[in-house]
């Protein structure tokens, strides 16, 4: 278990200990959660909505429902192994908050030229996303956030299909999602030792 910003309680865990063994993690944190010392349980990561499908499935099967998922939703992964496809359409049919985040890629979809970063941020908050979370490392890169939230509204079908009509080519085959085609961003392949 870990606190977040603003010191609101959180709790993760991983595929491996879902499995209900009766003194696992996920017996751990349920107990916290009923005993008021978390509110809510929920799940992350980049690689492979495989994964994610897989977690959700597992909790499912263990009588277990987490409150939220967060995994990466921006216009190159509707191209590429897609968490928008694969994931949220579960998510949403189970009542489960979805967390976007790397509306940017971090920023790799902006370095690939096709769109903008407020065009990144409008076609994820389009998205059936409870929130959106992106990086402000800076006073320009706040403001930029606030001006595409404030500036935001429903986007057509059109203005869609047009986004990722633009950033087809450049997502097909994941070169502007590191994070899922690349180890960069691998905790675990970089210390296999967390795996025990």
């Amino acid at each position: 278990m870990s606190r977040c910003a603003g010191s609101r309680p959180t709790a993760s865990t991983s595929c491996n200990s879902t499995r209900s063994s009766g003194d696992g993690a996920l017996e751990a944190v349920v107990a916290a959660q009923r005993a008021g010392k978390i509110r809510y349980v929920g799940f992350t990561g980049h690689k492979s909505p495989a994964i994610h499908l897989r977690m959700l499935d597992t909790a499912r099967a263990n009588g277990f429902t987490f409150d939220a998922v967060q995994m990466p939703l921006n216009v190159m992964d509707a191209h590429y192994d897609s968490f928008a496809t694969h994931v949220v359409p579960v998510l949403v049919e189970q009542d489960i908050g979805v967390l976007g985040m790397k509306p940017m890629g971090d920023p790799f979809v902006l370095v690939s030229g096709a769109v903008t970063a407020v065009e990144c941020l409008h076609y994820a908050m389009n998205l059936p996303t409870s929130v959106v979370i992106t990086g402000c490392d800076s006073l320009p890169v706040l403001e930029q956030a606030l001006q595409a939230a404030r500036s935001f509204r429903p986007l057509s079908e059109a203005t869609v299909a047009a986004l990722l009509e633009r950033t087809a080519h450049a997502g097909r085959d994941g070169k502007y999602e590191l994070y899922k085609t690349t180890h960069h961003f691998d905790g675990t392949y970089q210390n296999p030792q967390w795996l025990g």
